[in-house]
């Protein structure tokens, strides 16, 4: 019994001393706080990460026909005058959809973009890939990192392809520089 005791004291102490420990503040006084290992804090990401998905709206449709959707978009681009711009991304990837609700809720860029595009949503994902639509704008064997843009004019003629890391502050988009790329088709 005395040995079950020593061994029990010795592992609770090893533990006990084995935990990262910060005593003091920025103000000099002394406290305790355990410190959270780096694996905690990317779980912690990546549960706030698919919690703030869950929330955002999905406007990407795997079961869409891609090249009927874009062949109505250039219609509607000629009739009303406007350039089209093809957000490429999925409903799995954050940042693709925080872009298209950060302009969805961004009055001055919604604005901008109604009245100078026709804006649709082009999926790639496992289940639709587009691969052949895809390969009329860009070159699939390149890597891509989503979203990235693919500015049209009114009659599908392909302008520019923007990539969004460029548009990126921090966890969102800068609004300066998506107001920049919306007014001029490119940053």
């Amino acid at each position: 019994m005395k040995k079950l005791i020593i061994f029990a004291f010795l592992g609770l102490g090893t533990l006990a001393f084995s935990q990262n420990v910060k005593n003091t503040r920025e103000d000099g006084k002394q406290k305790t706080a355990l410190i959270v290992p780096t694996e905690q804090k990317e779980l912690d990401a990546k549960k706030k990460a698919a919690e703030e998905k869950a929330k955002l709206p999905k406007p990407y449709d795997p079961k869409a026909d891609a090249q009927a959707d874009i062949a109505k978009v250039i219609a509607q681009a000629q009739k009303e005058g406007k350039k089209i711009i093809i957000q490429a991304g999925g409903n799995w990837c954050i940042w693709c959809l925080r872009f298209n609700n950060f302009v969805q809720q961004t009055p001055e860029l919604k604005e901008i973009v109604d009245k100078n595009y026709v804006y649709y949503h082009l999926n790639y994902s496992p289940d639709n890939k587009n691969e052949k639509v895809f390969a009329q704008y860009i070159n699939i064997n390149e890597q891509q990192f989503y979203p990235f843009f693919i500015i049209l004019d009114k009659d599908g003629k392909k302008l520019h392809v923007q990539q969004s890391e460029i548009l990126e502050d921090g966890k969102g988009y800068s609004k300066a520089k998506v107001k920049q790329f919306l007014e001029n088709g490119k940053v």
